[in-house]
């Protein structure tokens, strides 16, 4: 059963997302989802992984927005190749960007889990981990406004 659910799964992104810039763009972004989970196994101190795993889930729920930008605009203009329409230029770069805060919120979020694990909770900083979080929904939100201005 998982087998042919995830195949239906690809030929949906096959269809929604094509295979051009904008499935690239919506892929990007999961792997960047995916490092930020990866930071949280293994983590023992309950506080800090509670603490992260709060973080974790508010940008795991930003990766349907990304994909409706994704989806309006492979719509709007398709993809199928390496060349950003010019038109939505700014709705990639602003999408990149977010992937890319993404990633370092994931290398923010281990250096805090390190530093929380060495000295405590209390050192861990999480509030740069927010922060980068933060920057990511903004520019998420940033693209969402980007494409509905066209």
């Amino acid at each position: 059963m998982g087998l042919f659910s995830s195949v239906r799964g690809a030929r949906r992104d096959n269809k929604e997302l094509g295979d051009g810039v904008w499935r690239r763009a919506y892929d990007r972004f999961g792997r960047s989802l995916d490092r930020v989970h990866q930071v949280l196994e293994g983590i023992e101190d309950d506080d800090l992984h509670n603490a992260l795993i709060l973080i974790a889930n508010h940008l795991a729920e930003l990766q349907e927005r990304v994909r409706v930008v994704c989806v309006a605009a492979q719509a709007k203009n398709p993809s199928t190749g390496e060349n950003v329409p010019h038109e939505l230029y700014a709705v990639h770069r602003l999408l990149s960007k977010a992937a890319n805060d993404l990633a370092t919120t994931a290398q923010v979020a281990a250096m805090a889990r390190l530093d929380g694990e060495r000295w405590g909770y209390a050192s861990a900083g999480l509030e740069n981990v927010a922060m980068r979080a933060d920057l990511v929904a903004d520019g998420i939100s940033a693209a969402e406004a980007e494409m509905a201005k066209h």
